[in-house]
């Protein structure tokens, strides 16, 4: 088992302690004998010798697993709230051990039953700031515990999803832990007002306890407080000789996009040498492979670099991910690379924001369709009537793109872009886009009939479809992000609707896109044509009626 799956094993076995233990805490706000009640039950758990392995195992591992990411870390320009939760961890060991010996200490070692009367009157009468020692216990281990889950769970959509309802009983449950704890303390405070003779009662086995065991375990606490600061203290002190080792071993450069270079010692990730450089890169589990959030495009140095390792691996795949996509949190170069950051730094759990370009290669196919003639329309018509036309005439064309499953990806003027097959086979958009423009013209012909009065001319449209790989997902302005796609298909495509001109028919399609409908493609008709900005021609087709030629093909 890796180290994160440690650490999120171990982290599970405290929340189902903690979480109980809290829940408990708040039964004080109704009465001690209400607490007393439930801490019956959850003492047979924990306080059964399986429990107790299984807790204190937990918690001690850990703390050495957080002992070993301070240790780790190269630098300590980390976000807030990897801060936060490094801070509360090593915070929770010092706080959580006095409550632990005051309870499970003092049952096993002195043989005394740790009641929350007894419990409580300890740390509201007996001990000096004991109350607030026990207040700063809730929030710190709630704290650790809250950053923990949150962004163990955060890329998960049901959590996502419930996060309305998670946040206020995130809020509410340490406080009205809290609160039940001084409910409790004050109960106790009028009993010992009520009856002197109370407290002396209910401290009478402890205070009776042979003196060898007390001393024994004030040793056993002594040497357990020692054991957390030295080890804190030692893993920062290896942490500067690690550090300091690693300088003098060697280095390597990262080159960055805007000509910016940076050197690291060698044995850092990529992330860590970004980071340290103060340099804000995107990884939103923290860089622990949990996401893609950090992923670059290595254009340089690739023989400085280990294969993926399984839980790189596993991230890229589920993505699908091309060769050449590395993770920034799991690459540590052995030799100068130059690398992309493909997300924005303030990217989201969602992988993606508002402006620039997030998204992954797809196969889709895509359609251009343009109005002819609508200068000579500007010319012969008042603004408002020509608005009038377009606005019928695009709402058309969306019809049909929602009739054929298409999708509207780009407007320009009098024209559109559309997309098919982001959610389905690429066959079944093939056929759908040959759809897509069959009802387009017929809409077309429709829309003529009814503005005839209107038209000094018919409109004329022209639609060019081709299939490919294309870059899709959100890009434009961060006011007004859409679904679109890039690359050197969707430029294909939008020659192709330029040579209708050429060819004087409505549609003209790829040989690409009469194959991926599945149908065999006919010698007759087919024609090789240059296409602007692509090397070498094409072989496409130009018809009048796609409906009617696709029927005709596949019959």
């Amino acid at each position: 088992m890796n180290e994160g799956r440690l650490r999120l094993w171990s982290g599970l076995v405290l929340v189902a302690y903690v979480v109980p233990h809290l829940i408990n805490h708040t039964l004080g706000l109704f009465s001690l004998q209400a607490m007393e009640y439930l801490r019956k039950g959850l003492s047979a758990v924990w306080h059964s010798p399986p429990g107790t392995i299984a807790l204190y195992g937990a918690f001690l591992l850990h703390f050495c697993l957080g002992l070993r990411s301070l240790f780790r870390r190269p630098h300590l320009r980390i976000p807030l709230w990897e801060a936060a939760q490094l801070i509360l961890g090593l915070l929770v060991w010092p706080l959580l051990l006095a409550h632990a010996l005051g309870t499970h200490g003092t049952a096993s070692v002195l043989g005394i039953d740790t009641t929350y009367p007894l419990v409580v009157a300890t740390l509201w009468l007996a001990r000096e700031w004991g109350w607030l020692q026990q207040i700063l216990l809730v929030l710190v281990v709630w704290g650790h515990l809250s950053v923990g889950l949150h962004f163990w769970l955060r890329l998960k959509s049901p959590y996502r999803q419930a996060l309305p309802v998670l946040y206020p009983l995130a809020v509410l449950l340490p406080l009205l832990a809290i609160a039940g704890f001084v409910r409790a303390g004050l109960d106790v405070s009028l009993l010992d007002t009520a009856d002197p003779a109370w407290r002396t009662a209910l401290f009478a086995s402890r205070d009776n306890a042979p003196a060898e065991a007390k001393a024994a375990l004030q040793q056993a606490t002594d040497s357990l407080y020692g054991f957390a600061f030295g080890a804190i203290a030692l893993a920062l002190v290896a942490r500067a000789i690690r550090r300091a080792y690693r300088y003098r071993r060697g280095r390597f450069r990262v080159s960055l996009p805007g000509q910016r270079i940076l050197t690291a010692p060698a044995g850092h990730t990529l992330l860590e040498a970004i980071r340290a450089a103060g340099i804000p890169h995107a990884s939103v589990c923290g860089g622990r492979g949990r996401c893609t959030t950090c992923r670059v495009r290595i254009t340089d140095g690739h023989a400085g670099l280990l294969p993926p390792e399984e839980v790189e691996s596993r991230a890229l795949a589920r993505l699908g991910m091309p060769q050449g996509i590395r993770l920034a949190c799991q690459v540590r170069p052995r030799g100068d690379v130059t690398a992309v950051p493909l997300l924005s730094p303030q990217v989201t759990a969602n992988a993606s924001t508002p402006g620039g370009v997030n998204g992954r290669e797809q196969t889709v196919v895509i359609l251009f369709a343009d109005l002819r003639g609508s200068t000579r329309l500007g010319e012969s018509k008042l603004p408002y009537d020509v608005l009038f036309i377009l606005n019928q005439y695009f709402a058309e064309l969306a019809a049909a793109l929602r009739a054929t499953g298409g999708h509207y990806a780009q407007f320009n003027g009098d024209g559109l872009m559309a997309l098919y097959g982001l959610d389905g086979e690429v066959r079944q958009a093939a056929r759908q886009a040959l759809a897509g423009a069959d009802q387009m013209l017929k809409r077309l012909e429709q829309l003529n009939r009814v503005l005839a009065a209107e038209l000094s001319e018919p409109l004329r449209m022209g639609i060019g479809i081709h299939c490919g790989e294309a870059i899709v997902g959100t890009m434009g302005p961060p006011s007004a992000p859409i679904l679109s796609a890039i690359g050197d298909n969707v430029n294909v495509a939008a020659r192709l609707e330029a040579l209708t001109k050429v060819y004087e028919l409505p549609v003209v399609l790829s040989l690409d896109v009469v194959q991926a409908t599945g149908v065999i493609p006919p010698a007759e008709g087919r024609r090789v044509s240059a296409v602007s900005g692509r090397r070498g021609p094409i072989d496409i087709y130009a018809v009048a009626d796609p409906g009617k030629w696709l029927s005709e093909l596949a019959g």
